[in-house]
């Protein structure tokens, strides 16, 4: 039996070592290159947008007399703004990206299991598709909400004296975590018509690098500019994890 710093520190691994079999096998980079760039500009203009009204409504309080201690103040509320545009932006992605990336997540997993299996998915009668981008999106809307859900339920904490603000931020961080390891994996799950309940047993009896995973990926999202390849590299890393623990139950043959 693995120790458990091993477990967590081999899932942790997983989304960084996507990066591997994503250079290796350059086809796979038309499943990337599509929804990288529609999130670029969709976050790009969102942030630019939203930088612009706020430089003008700072323009509209500047005040008539030149106060030595106005461009201070504007000074640490650019900053301020800043700050709170980067949290935005590492929490938004995980999941408007998600949302806009799905259809291609989907496509992205099943080339990513024929490459590391050698055996092709075979795809359901009458698929298509806008059929399976639809089905997708919808799934992917279904967690988005779970996972508002729970962040909501935990915004309760902060009504706990001192440490609430504390419990928050780490419960957070860690269903968010919780919350990407699901995501990541679900597409392989539902590829095979394999339930939710399936899907919780394969992540509760590897907890540690399950949750190692869902922390990998959250490290990835922290990192600028690398954070638009987050969900590529975990949708990989998913694959690359579901595989190496299959064989592992299942002997050293992959496992279709």
């Amino acid at each position: 039996m693995k120790a458990p710093v091993v477990g967590f520190a081999q899932g942790f691994a997983y989304p960084f070592r996507a990066g591997h079999l994503l250079i290796a096998n350059p086809r796979l980079l038309i499943y990337v290159v599509i929804p990288f760039l529609i999130n670029l500009i969709v976050f790009c203009l969102a942030v630019w947008f939203g930088l612009d009204r706020f430089d003008a409504l700072l323009a509209s309080m500047t005040p008539e007399t030149s106060a030595w201690w106005w461009p201070v103040l504007k000074y640490f509320l650019w900053l301020i703004t800043v700050l709170v545009t980067a949290l935005l932006v590492f929490f938004l992605f995980a999941i408007i990206g998600n949302l806009i990336a799905s259809p291609f997540n989907d496509i992205l997993s099943e080339k990513a299991e024929a490459i590391l299996t050698g055996v092709r998915h075979e795809a359901a009668a009458g698929s298509s598709f806008l059929r399976d981008s639809l089905h997708a999106l919808l799934d992917e809307v279904l967690k988005v909400a779970v996972f508002l859900g729970g962040l909501l339920l935990l915004l309760f904490l902060f009504l706990l004296p001192a440490i609430g603000p504390l419990l928050y931020s780490a419960l957070s961080l860690i269903w968010t975590a919780f919350f990407l390891v699901v995501d990541y994996t679900g597409y392989i799950f539902s590829r095979r018509q394999q339930t939710f309940a399936d899907q919780r047993r394969f992540i509760r009896e590897r907890k540690l690098a399950s949750l190692g995973f869902g922390f990998g990926a959250v490290c990835l999202l922290a990192i600028p500019l690398l954070q638009f390849f987050t969900i590529p590299l975990g949708v990989i890393g998913a694959v690359q994890f579901w595989h190496d623990q299959t064989k592992v139950l299942t002997g050293d043959k992959d496992v279709a």
